[in-house]
């Protein structure tokens, strides 16, 4: 099953793919099959090899019934990217969230791919209420965490992008924004990939293309 298109969690797909069926929301085998580029990110990604492709696709939703537990797969459009999948293993209560959770860290939205910062904060609160006591939850980045790791997530990305709309509502250029930076309780989410002031600049380009 792959979550979503990005390399790091599709590059096995053409050694799996030999072996076993790949599994994947209907824009993942679109981007796979051409080329993507990132103007943000300055990278581009070839198409994959027929192989690499996921055979079987999907527009909502698709069940698997496997070692004796119905495992749903639900597409979250517009978070990440706009093919992200969540998986929900029912009898194991255990949630894969993909790259729609990086555990206290901010994450990568892929907004050239259909991503979108507000889009990811509603699909991640929908996931909360959803969730059933003590579920595990895999992030795409991170270590394993929990309800209470979700829910932080949650808060980070529903006030640091109120704080953004809120300066640009009050006339702030993107460097004025950058420069006055975040909270210090937001501090240590800027140690991953994504620093703090590129995590600025996702939210300030997000809101912009939703003005624009």
């Amino acid at each position: 099953m792959n979550t979503h298109y990005h390399g790091d969690h599709t590059g096995g797909n053409a050694a799996f793919g030999v072996d076993a069926p790949i599994i994947a929301q209907t824009n993942v085998r679109n981007r796979l099959s051409t080329e993507q580029k990132s103007k943000f990110f300055n990278r581009t990604t070839p198409a994959s090899p027929k192989e690499a492709l996921p055979v079987i696709t999907f527009d909502q939703s698709v069940s698997v019934f496997f070692n004796g537990e119905e495992i749903k797969v639900i597409h979250f459009p517009h978070g990440h990217t706009d093919g992200d999948s969540v998986i929900f293993f029912t009898g194991s209560n255990v949630v894969h969230m993909g790259d729609d959770f990086f555990a206290g860290r901010f994450p990568v939205v892929d907004l050239e791919a259909g991503g979108d910062v507000e889009g990811m904060t509603k699909n991640v609160g929908d996931i909360i209420s959803n969730l059933r006591p003590g579920v595990k939850i895999i992030p795409g980045h991170g270590p394993l965490s929990d309800a209470e790791g979700l829910k932080a997530f949650h808060r980070m990305l529903a006030e640091t992008t109120d704080i953004v709309r809120k300066r640009m509502a009050a006339g702030k250029t993107l460097e004025q924004i950058k420069s006055e930076g975040l909270p210090d309780e937001w501090k240590t989410w800027g140690s991953g990939f994504i620093k703090t002031d590129v995590w600025l600049e996702l939210v300030y380009r997000s809101l912009s293309a939703k003005r624009s």
